[in-house]
């Protein structure tokens, strides 16, 4: 397990990127972008940088604090691959097994009516053809009318009755064929239960968050004192989120179903794509031990696999020059992307205002969390947040990366 020590050495070093990161927070701030927020860097593992700024909750001036919780949103999904990934590690699981053999119930059928093999690889990388409700062009899309949870919701099922609406609605492609951001990680959380025969947050806890001492990251917030209260971004500045609430981060899309009381709820079913939640150094833990090559939790040839492009030049759409690799999304070409990150650069984020990069070539890992959607994904903050780190004035594309 990772640490971070202190680096006097690198304290002139990093004196500049200190102050430019304080200063892209003041201004989030002081423009009302962001309510609040936690970044961390770490630098040849180090902590070189670590700022709590603004409210956790604005109303009652609780001030944000370095522990504070966050709902992850799609933050859980490099958790969980990272699961499903020491799974194949332990030679529990393979790449190449098809979803039914630990699913046999999960046969989505393309719309001819044949129902194509879905290897978990498929799953992991998002090429399986599967979708999300919440990138659907209205209320009345196959996803919605099948009643299916995209995991920020609260629907009162259990995963598999959500997995089973899933495999009633036709695929978007066939497997292997395109790249489309999915509920592909929940179904992995259905296929980890399967292997492991507990259920999927004892599952997680065994394989990843345990042996890090991740101890808050859960799939219900351990602490509610400390759960950061969500903001969605508005004018003259961002409002409260609603008990039910309804935010497109996209044009021509229907947008996420939030139901933030779902963090509170330890029965609500386990999404493996959305609904963990968690502290911002638990997390900065998670992305060191894979940067310096898993640290014992699985082999580096699997981490090496999770940062390789699996899906030729398909990829994000909103991210030029990005594909994906198991879990996230994986930098291919810079100068596409408008970005000073290295090829091979690891990204995403999630829909409750989070960003996240970790750069191997340089030693890097980036954690933005903030309780602001959608300015703390895919906002100005984000771009403006790595700008700050490399010390570049690059505007480059506004890269947030995560489609939930």
């Amino acid at each position: 397990m990772p640490h971070f020590p202190s680096s006097h050495a690198d304290e002139q070093s990093t004196e500049p990127m200190v102050e430019r990161l304080d200063a892209v927070i003041e201004a989030a701030l002081a423009e009302k972008r962001v309510v609040g927020a936690v970044v961390l860097v770490a630098k040849c593992g180090a902590l070189v940088y670590r700022r709590a700024a603004g409210f956790a909750d604005r109303e009652s001036g609780r001030p944000m604090k370095e522990d504070a919780l966050f709902r992850l949103a799609s933050v859980t999904k490099a958790i969980v691959s990272t699961a499903a990934m020491v799974l194949v590690g332990q030679r529990r699981l393979g790449l190449e097994d098809p979803v039914m053999r630990w699913l046999p119930g999960f046969l989505p059928r393309l719309p001819g009516g044949a129902a194509p093999r879905i290897t978990l690889r498929q799953l992991l990388s998002h090429t399986a053809g599967l979708g999300y409700r919440f990138l659907e062009a209205d209320a009345s899309g196959p996803y919605a009318r099948a009643g299916v949870s995209d995991g920020m919701d609260h629907p009162g099922i259990p995963l598999s009755e959500n997995l089973r609406r899933i495999a009633s609605v036709p695929l978007l492609f066939a497997p292997g064929t395109a790249w489309g951001y999915s509920l592909a990680t929940d179904v992995m959380g259905g296929v980890i239960e399967k292997v492991t025969g507990v259920p999927l947050a004892e599952a997680v806890r065994t394989l990843v968050t345990g042996p890090l001492d991740m101890i808050d990251t859960q799939f219900h917030a351990t602490d509610p004192q400390r759960l950061c209260t969500p903001y969605v971004n508005d004018t003259p500045q961002p409002r409260r989120m609603r008990d039910v609430d309804l935010v497109s981060p996209f044009d021509g899309a229907i947008g996420i179903r939030y139901a933030p009381a779902r963090a509170l709820d330890r029965d609500a079913y386990a999404s493996g794509g959305a609904g963990m939640v968690g502290a911002a150094g638990e997390f900065l833990r998670l992305l060191e031990t894979l940067r310096q090559g898993g640290s014992g939790l699985l082999p580096a040839a699997l981490i090496d696999e999770m940062g390789t492009i699996q899906a030729g030049d398909a990829g994000p759409p909103d991210a030029p020059g990005f594909g994906f690799g198991l879990g996230f999304s994986v930098l291919r070409d810079p100068q596409l992307a408008g970005s000073p990150e290295s090829p091979g650069t690891w990204r995403w984020g999630g829909a409750y205002g989070h960003s996240w990069f970790v750069d191997r070539k340089r030693e890097l890992s980036v954690v933005g969390f903030t309780n602001t959607l959608c300015e703390g994904m895919s906002g100005a903050f984000v771009a403006q947040i790595r700008n700050a780190v490399y010390g570049t004035p690059r505007r480059g594309s506004e890269v947030g990366g995560d489609h939930e």
